[in-house]
């Protein structure tokens, strides 16, 4: 497992020389902080903590940015190398080439960590210090990073997935961002429009709810808006997950599956690949 590590290293040091991975962290940074700054202000009587408030806009926040940057990270991470040539080089060193993939993965994914547990964590600390806060308020929250950091893992092995199945990286770029759109954003345009057209009411919430198994990003927002009863007051959601099979465990299950499966794919692509 050396290899693994001194790759997961290397790449965690490549990542941050990215000056536009450095932009996105930052951006993640302060808006996270600002929606803290809002979450925590008086507005008004509620039953919901500030940190509650706070870990529902982060979590809104998160669908859209946290994919966002791991697909910049990984896009390229495998077809960036074998166009520059690098490589061919990498291989030529006592390393196998699943070692390769997992440990640029591990290295990406300690970059989506670091700027998830500092912008969330500075949040949260002065959420902390400036409210009230119980402790199932921090367990929200902590279930909220942890899933955050599964969302961007996923995005990662989506882009991994991309990354070896493209020949160049400005295909690469742009299949990535296609994905995201369509994941993030059209994905549930097309169901909305599902809904509204399904006059004899066709679409059972046991199917409804099945659709929204096949995005990641659904996952994600039906676990930390939809997944408990503080989460739910806050959001506006509650009862949602009421009349489904969907349990907070299964979302998470599915989500890892989500993981597991596009990393091993692109593993296993990437040792039949000839260079």
């Amino acid at each position: 497992m050396r290899p693994v590590f001194i790759l997961a290293a290397e790449e965690f040091r490549e990542g941050l020389r990215n000056r536009w991975v450095i932009s996105a962290l930052l951006l993640l940074g302060a808006l996270a902080f600002s929606l803290a700054l809002l979450g925590s202000s008086p507005i008004g009587e509620t039953r919901a903590s500030s940190l509650n408030v706070t870990t529902v806009s982060l979590a809104s926040l998160s669908v859209y940015l946290i994919p966002l940057i791991a697909l910049t990270l990984s896009h390229d991470s495998i077809v960036g190398e074998r166009n520059g040539g690098t490589l061919l080089l990498l291989l030529t060193y006592p390393v196998r080439r699943w070692q390769i993939v997992v440990g640029k993965f591990v290295g990406h994914v300690s970059i989506i960590a670091v700027a998830i547990v500092f912008g969330y964590g500075v949040s949260a600390i002065y959420v902390g210090a400036t409210a009230e806060v119980q402790a199932q308020d921090w367990q929200l929250f902590a279930s909220m990073v942890g899933s955050s950091l599964l969302l961007g893992s996923v995005f990662i092995a989506l882009g991994f997935l991309v990354s070896v199945v493209v020949s160049s990286p400005a295909t690469a770029a742009g299949v990535s961002i296609s994905l995201w759109l369509f994941l993030v954003v059209v994905f549930d345009l097309l169901l909305l429009g599902l809904v509204l057209v399904d006059s004899e009411n066709l679409i059972s919430t046991e199917l409804f709810a099945g659709l929204l198994l096949l995005n990641p990003a659904d996952i994600y927002r039906l676990f930390n808006l939809a997944g408990s009863d503080a989460a739910s007051l806050v959001s506006g959601s509650l009862g949602a997950l009421d009349d489904s099979f969907l349990s907070p465990g299964l979302l998470l299950g599915v989500l890892t599956l989500w993981l597991v499966l596009p990393l091993a794919s692109a593993i296993w692509i990437f040792r039949r690949h000839e260079l």
